[in-house]
């Protein structure tokens, strides 16, 4: 039975022009740059391979780091198969025939690997689809996903498969691909060190974008090595990969606000130019810059969420990129300001409390007797104006009865709130003095 996306039949075909990077492509897994972390005999790959257990895998990494070539490897280290489809292009039907096929070639004696990649692009239906395949030993599924699998497999899926990170290339990992490159094309690249390096950095990790780019340099008639401005005049900078909706976009707003968290201004202007850089919203920046104020900070700095609201406003008015530095500052002010998230975790707590006594009424003295019934019924009685009490606090108890009074706000000893704080033990002493009755 023929096969469907299957590799050449005929290794030995004579063949056109190829690719670097398809030239380049390892041949053992012990070539594979970048993933010793998981080749490695401790890494979970290398462990399966020693024990000749291989179970179904979902490769996920960013591009260009080999997710499509370990497969392969994996294919041809365990004697299996190597079928290659991707969920872009596949529907229903061309799966069908791919487990079919499979099928065959089980009964025939031969294991299928299967290799999906941007696995993440099937619904939940054709994930399912993959189970049963799965199940009866018909194929052994590998997946590549650039996308987070907990966010965009199904949990089914996963519980068969192991989830395996890889990790984007380093600058010395590029830098042993280029030396690779230039050994297979026989001269070194026209570059001076530091143009050698722009090289590098464009590649933004990705070991194919970086051969792509070696490609365009070789084929360049120079009388001598560019250097780093003659480079750039020639090659557009890659963008860096950024995807306002994924993954990366959560990455780094998570590394923005723990940053700012961690009262590092350096770090938090760093990954906030980044995802001006990756074309985030501005607008997104400022409503984040205001949560962090009021999550993060809080009252130990009472001024923090007006200088977010004011850098916003700012913004607004200024558009890009001026009323981007207003921003800025506001980063930078965040980063800097005391720490303080005992509101939120008073917040958090006093919500506890309301679902858990449900709809317990406020005590009578402190409820509003409009009518003649309400009056009779004890509505007001024994209220205390706080106003013309002692000290101006009265000192009675508002919480429903039968509710023991908790403790949820406590100020750190931190900014405006070491000043909170004193009030706070202030008035818990005028109250316990209010109750036993002392002066």
């Amino acid at each position: 039975m023929a096969d469907l996306f299957d590799s050449p039949a005929d290794p030995n075909a004579p063949e056109g022009p190829r690719p670097l990077a398809d030239r380049l492509r390892p041949r053992a897994l012990g070539d594979v740059i970048g993933q010793e972390a998981i080749l490695g005999p401790d890494g979970p790959l290398g462990a399966m391979l020693a024990a000749r257990a291989l179970s179904s895998l979902i490769l996920w990494g960013p591009p260009g780091v080999g997710k499509t070539t370990i497969a392969r490897l994996l294919a041809r280290e365990t004697d299996l198969h190597f079928v290659q489809i991707s969920a872009i292009f596949t529907g229903v039907p061309e799966l069908r025939k791919v487990f079919d096929a499979a099928r065959f070639r089980r009964g025939n004696g031969q294991g299928t690997l299967l290799f999906v990649d941007e696995i993440h692009r099937f619904n939940k239906a054709q994930q399912d689809g993959f189970l049963p395949h799965m199940e009866d030993g018909t194929i052994l599924l590998v997946g590549a996903t650039t996308e987070n699998p907990s966010f965009e497999l199904n949990a089914a899926l996963l519980s068969r498969a192991q989830v395996i990170v890889l990790q984007r290339l380093s600058l010395k990992d590029l830098e042993r691909l280029a030396e690779r490159a230039e050994h297979e094309l026989g001269r070194g690249l026209p570059l001076t060190g530091e143009a050698r390096e722009s090289l590098l950095e464009m590649a933004d990790g990705d070991g194919r974008a970086l051969l792509n780019l070696i490609e365009q340099v070789m084929a360049w008639k120079t009388p001598g090595k560019l250097d780093r401005d003659a480079l750039v005049k020639r090659l557009m900078r890659r963008a860096a990969k950024y995807d306002k909706s994924g993954d990366e976009h959560y990455n780094l707003i998570s590394a923005l606000h723990k940053s700012v968290r961690g009262s590092d201004p350096d770090a938090a202007l760093y990954w906030f130019a980044r995802m001006l850089e990756g074309g985030e919203d501005p607008r997104f920046l400022a409503r984040r810059l205001t949560r962090m104020a009021v999550e993060d900070i809080g009252l130990a700095d009472p001024q923090a969420q007006a200088h977010c609201i004011d850098a916003w406003q700012t913004y607004e008015r200024l558009g890009s990129p001026e009323g981007e530095l207003a921003l800025a500052q506001a980063v930078v002010y965040l980063a800097l300001a005391p720490k303080s998230n005992a509101v939120y975790t008073a917040y958090k707590a006093a919500r506890v409390l309301a679902q858990k006594t449900g709809s317990a009424m406020p005590p009578a003295h402190i409820l509003n007797a409009p009518t003649r019934l309400m009056e009779e019924q004890g509505y007001g009685a024994g209220y205390q104006y706080d106003h013309d009490a002692e000290d101006g606090f009265s000192g009675q108890n508002y919480f429903p009865e039968g509710v023991k009074r908790p403790v949820l706000y406590l100020p750190p000893e931190r900014g405006f709130e070491r000043e909170l704080k004193k009030r706070v033990e202030y008035f818990a002493k005028l109250r316990a003095r209010r109750h036993t009755g002392s002066t």
